[in-house]
């Protein structure tokens, strides 16, 4: 009786096109350090919302409205990775040299965009609610 023959599972470092592990740090290593400053160019919109218009968001402080802007910040980190799904598969391309040096843009217009959508978002959805 002969024994199976066992072969390996293909694994995501030995793909075709190069290891993939080296691919992954460096898109974590560039785009994480760079949530920072995304995270406050939103939380300085919000400030600025609320230091520029003080007694009309007043009511607005209370324990109640901790979980819904949790909720936000989560989903404006969630939209943040969205870069991933762009970054990686530019790494893998033959694009990448240029890419390395210009992604800088994918995140300054990612960042504006957000930063759009927060500003947008404060002025149409929560402002008008609080007299």
């Amino acid at each position: 009786m002969e024994a199976p023959h066992r072969t390996r599972a293909p694994s995501l470092s030995n793909s075709p096109a190069g290891p993939f592990r080296p691919v992954l740090s460096d898109a974590i290593h560039f785009w994480e350090i760079r949530r920072i400053f995304y995270n406050l160019v939103l939380t300085a919109a919000a400030f600025a919302w609320v230091a520029f218009s003080w007694p009309h968001f007043r009511p607005a402080f209370t324990l109640t409205a901790v979980l819904p802007l949790t909720v936000l910040a989560l989903l404006a980190n969630a939209c943040y990775c969205a870069a991933y799904l762009v970054d990686i598969p530019m790494q893998r391309s033959t694009l990448v040299a240029t890419w390395k040096r210009r992604r800088w843009i994918l995140w300054l217009v990612g960042t504006l965009f957000a930063l759009l959508l927060a500003n947008y978002w404060i002025a149409d959805e929560i402002y008008p609610d609080f007299h």
